[in-house]
């Protein structure tokens, strides 16, 4: 498969250059596209790097995505994703990071085909070859035009940041202050906790799937806690209303029985003076009657 006539090309599958591009059908374009290999070859593959590399990209990855989909941009983020510039050497960055795409998936980036470069590339090194990443990986991203570069030296608990002067030419270094990275392609300041690169949107760490549960357990356990201090609260004030209810019927029962006693005392008593009162007019009857 002839991906370009250049001469000078290596044996590894490279782009048409845009030349070549510009003068193809679609049709041959999309055959080009189809046929360019998504992964590397092992001689251009890094050694494993275990499970230090991997949670770096990983973290990158995950909050990235998330951050921009929160903002409703449209933001490619991918990962280990070969990248093919017009005629030159393919390569596959830990994460890159494309604005104003379609953030759908893909399994390969052709630049001519997309009609947009990469914007932000980050290479996670813990082991291998150092040189790859902090000095010739500084010069092809600079060759082919990628505005920012940074590398996250896990090993030595390092971040060096690249940027593209304005009209391009060789990457400048992006200076931290006071151990703060500020990226303005991602909009976002890049800093280290300990052996951990963190991305930082206005002095707050941006957090990773993980994160985000942990933190939503915690708030859920206080809501629950809340919640439990409610219903206890709500069921003392029930007990309350209760026993309030309670006394205030025994009161209208007392009550009740108090005008019953005082009833029947007035019963009786009526009735006492009733014959009281005949008693009386028979004794007087009997009076007159013995004069």
């Amino acid at each position: 498969m002839v991906l370009t006539d250049d001469p000078t090309a290596t044996t590894t599958p490279r782009a048409p250059t845009q030349a070549e591009w510009d003068a193809m059908t679609p049709a041959q374009r999309n055959r080009v596209v189809a046929e360019l290999p998504m992964s590397l070859t092992e001689a251009e593959l890094s050694p494993p790097e275990g499970d230090l590399h991997l949670e770096a990209k990983l973290y990158a990855l995950d909050v990235l995505r998330t951050f921009y989909r929160r903002q409703g941009r449209s933001v490619y983020v991918g990962s280990e994703l070969t990248v093919y510039y017009p005629g030159a050497q393919r390569f596959c960055p830990d994460l890159l990071v494309v604005f104003d795409v379609d953030p759908r998936p893909r399994d390969k980036w052709v630049v001519s085909a997309e009609g947009k470069g990469v914007d932000f590339v980050l290479e996670v090194h813990v082991g291998g070859d150092r040189r790859k990443d902090a000095e010739r990986n500084v010069s092809l991203y600079a060759s082919v035009g990628i505005s920012e570069y940074f590398m996250f030296d896990r090993s030595r608990a390092r971040l060096l940041g690249f940027s593209l002067p304005p009209g391009g030419g060789p990457y400048v270094p992006i200076l931290g202050q006071h151990g703060v990275y500020s990226s303005r392609m991602l909009g976002l300041d890049l800093v280290l906790e300990g052996d951990r690169l963190r991305f930082v949107c206005a002095n707050a760490p941006l957090l990773d799937t993980t994160e985000w549960l942990d933190r939503l357990r915690e708030t859920y356990a206080a809501l629950e806690a809340r919640i439990d201090e409610q219903v206890l609260a709500l069921a003392e004030q029930t007990h309350l209303r209760e026993e309030e209810t309670r006394l205030r019927e025994e009161a209208t029962r007392l009550r009740e029985e108090e005008t019953l006693r005082r009833e029947e005392e007035t019963r009786l008593r009526e009735e006492a003076e009733a014959r009281v009162a005949e008693l009386l007019a028979e004794l007087e009857k009997l009076g007159r009657g013995q004069g």
